[in-house]
């Protein structure tokens, strides 16, 4: 059977921190050809004309919860890889504290398998680590899933890891990427009970960020890091919310190399702890949104290579969850469907080059996790691109908002660039706000 040809013409291709025109010839579910220009050789090949536009690969976002099973009156799968898509992020890294949790091979299974039947972009799990499954997560083939995720400080869904025995013990037992949330529990227990004492239920989400506070994250990250030279162990730390802590990390060796590396998430770039009195609960995460100063160094560190990717920690809970007060309201937020365009915002704002939000949200994840064929716009390569106007403005309003909670924090913010088209595995998903009904997604492979 012969294979379907698409051809995108006169495209800017961004790529290995370079942009330049030419034209992707896409066969089948990969990348054939790249060249200045290609002519269709049949009239069977459909042709986009991309004039204008930026072509880039697929993000790969490294953190997201999208609920299933267990919490879907929150997201499922199908709703938030369906918006994933639209955002153009086209391969996903799931979370493992739903409910049931994902601490044992047979739950992971049960996910793959939802997966396989419902999501929009490419998928893969993380197998989540507590203190009593070491023998489940010996049983875990690193080549299946993206890695092992460990919750050093308590978040959603009770995985808190705070036996020290146990954690070296894993430390020093798998091969996988161990993915951490890193905030320091009795710091956090002192902080909230100060608040309690003074405030009551009450208290104002401004107090969020002196809660989960910079030294609760420093603590526990620096430990982590400090078990990570001691046993080997491949440790990569999710969403920095302080400088402090990016003082942590290294930009002296290619990330290809590096044992430690970091993380941050688009929340943290974009928002400081001056948008808690308009936004709310609304931008209450863990950790917690900061200060502008620490903003301005998460920043830093991530142009210069200490930080090495952008992720979103997609975390969607409904609007009546959120809108509780604050010692009620759940910590957390959705993303996908917002994050590359507010970080091409951060482009025309003159912070980010489009080639470096490339290598931070498409390029840098393939290479930390060893996702097979994916992150780039490379012959040979999976076919997934996504092209992008960067003169096309619109405003985030509950109407085009796609996920199942019906909410963004960045509900009224105008996007200059808008995602037109994205392609899973060489199959056109996505196009001026429709979806095609094809279901074109794989579960994630690595290199290992």
């Amino acid at each position: 059977m012969k294979k379907k040809q698409t051809l995108i013409k006169n495209a800017h291709i961004v790529n290995e921190g370079t942009i330049f025109n030419g034209d992707i010839l896409i066969e089948g579910e990969y990348i054939k050809e790249i060249s200045d220009s290609i002519s269709a050789k049949s009239s069977d090949v459909h042709v986009i004309d991309a004039e204008g536009k930026y072509l880039l690969p697929g993000a790969i976002d490294d953190q997201v919860h999208f609920r299933e099973p267990g919490l879907t009156h929150k997201a499922n799968i199908e709703t938030e890889s369906k918006a994933a898509i639209a955002g153009g992020i086209t391969s996903f890294v799931e979370m493992p504290n739903t409910n049931p949790q994902t601490t044992t091979v047979e739950k992971l299974e049960e996910k793959f398998a939802i997966a396989a039947e419902t999501s929009s972009a490419n998928y893969s799990f993380m197998f989540g680590g507590t203190n009593d499954n070491l023998d489940e997560i010996l049983k875990v083939d690193p080549k299946s899933v993206a890695g092992l995720k460990l919750f050093l400080g308590s978040s959603t869904g009770n995985m808190l890891v705070d036996n020290p025995e146990v954690l070296e013990k894993i430390f020093k037992s798998t091969n996988m990427v161990i993915s951490v949330h890193c905030e320091d529990e009795a710091t956090i227990k002192k902080n909230f009970q100060e608040h309690l004492d003074k405030y009551g239920e009450d208290i104002p989400v401004s107090c969020h960020p002196i809660i989960r506070s910079e030294d609760a994250c420093y603590i526990s990250s620096s430990k982590a890091i400090e078990l990570a030279k001691k046993t080997g162990a491949r440790l990569h730390v999710f969403h920095l919310s302080t400088g402090k802590e990016t003082k942590l990390f290294s930009n002296k060796i290619p990330l290809k190399d590096k044992n430690i590396t970091a993380e941050v998430c688009v929340h943290h770039l974009w928002f400081s702890d001056e948008d808690y009195e308009k936004k709310g609960t609304l931008i209450k995460w863990n950790p917690a949104v900061k200060t502008k100063e620490d903003r301005e160094q998460l920043w830093e560190a991530l142009l210069d290579d200490r930080i090495d990717v952008i992720a979103t920690d997609h975390a969607p809970h409904t609007i009546e969850e959120k809108k509780n007060v604050y010692t009620s309201a759940p910590s957390g937020g959705p993303l996908v469907q917002h994050a590359l365009p507010a970080m091409l915002e951060m482009y025309h704002r003159g912070k980010i080059s489009i080639e470096k939000v490339v290598e931070k949200m498409c390029h840098n994840p393939a290479i930390l996790f060893e996702i097979e064929k994916r992150g780039y716009v490379k012959e040979g390569y999976f076919a997934d691109l996504v092209l992008v106007d960067l003169n096309n403005p619109w405003t985030v309003k509950k109407e085009n908002i796609l996920y199942k909670c019906g909410w963004s924090p960045f509900e009224g913010t105008t996007f200059k660039s808008r995602i037109t088209h994205t392609f899973v595995n060489g199959s056109l998903v996505y196009q001026n706000a429709k979806f095609s009904k094809e279901k074109a997604a794989k579960r994630l492979t690595f290199n290992r």
